[in-house]
């Protein structure tokens, strides 16, 4: 039986189109409104070093809850306040700014992969895979925040310091 023109399969199949449609739209409009586009997945993120990072990261960051992510390896807090990437290869050797946190060794960068504006940026020394964690200016408390993360990255085996013993 037909109505207007249309079967009753060929309406239903209309309907499931549209809705896939929409669900589709509704996807790449949550993707692009995501705190982490822009951000590029690191190479190594799909290891089981990064895999075992994400069961442990934490639920709230300096008081702001984790916002969801699709993709491996990355985290997000606050709407993009903190952003963290495993699987980066481990710096070499360098003369930046290091600072240890609670045994984690931390080098400063001035900018990552070609992103701008006001964060700091820092990645992990001596670990394999490394972890490079983005934070805000907005951030009241980024003392607090590499505190936590580095708690989170320490099970990741150190093989080298950027600092000696004496914190030179």
């Amino acid at each position: 039986m037909t109505v207007r023109g249309w079967s009753r399969r060929g309406r239903v199949a209309a309907g499931v189109a549209a809705a896939g449609l929409v669900a589709g739209a509704g996807l790449v409009a949550y993707e692009l409104d995501s705190p982490v586009f822009g951000l590029a997945q690191a190479p190594l993120a799909k290891g089981p070093a990064c895999a075992r990072l994400a069961d442990r990261y934490p639920d709230r960051l300096d008081g702001v809850g984790r916002d969801p992510v699709t993709f491996e390896g990355l985290a997000v807090w606050g709407h993009g306040a903190v952003e963290l990437r495993c699987g980066l290869t481990p710096p070499g050797p360098t003369t930046d700014a290091c600072v240890s946190v609670d045994g984690v060794d931390w080098v400063w960068r001035e900018r990552a992969g070609g992103r701008t504006g006001d964060r700091k940026y820092l990645v992990t020394y001596g670990r394999s895979p490394a972890v490079e964690v983005s934070i805000a200016d907005s951030v009241t408390r980024p003392d607090a925040v590499l505190l936590d993360l580095s708690h989170l990255v320490a099970p990741v085996r150190a093989s080298a310091k950027c600092l000696d013993s004496n914190g030179d």
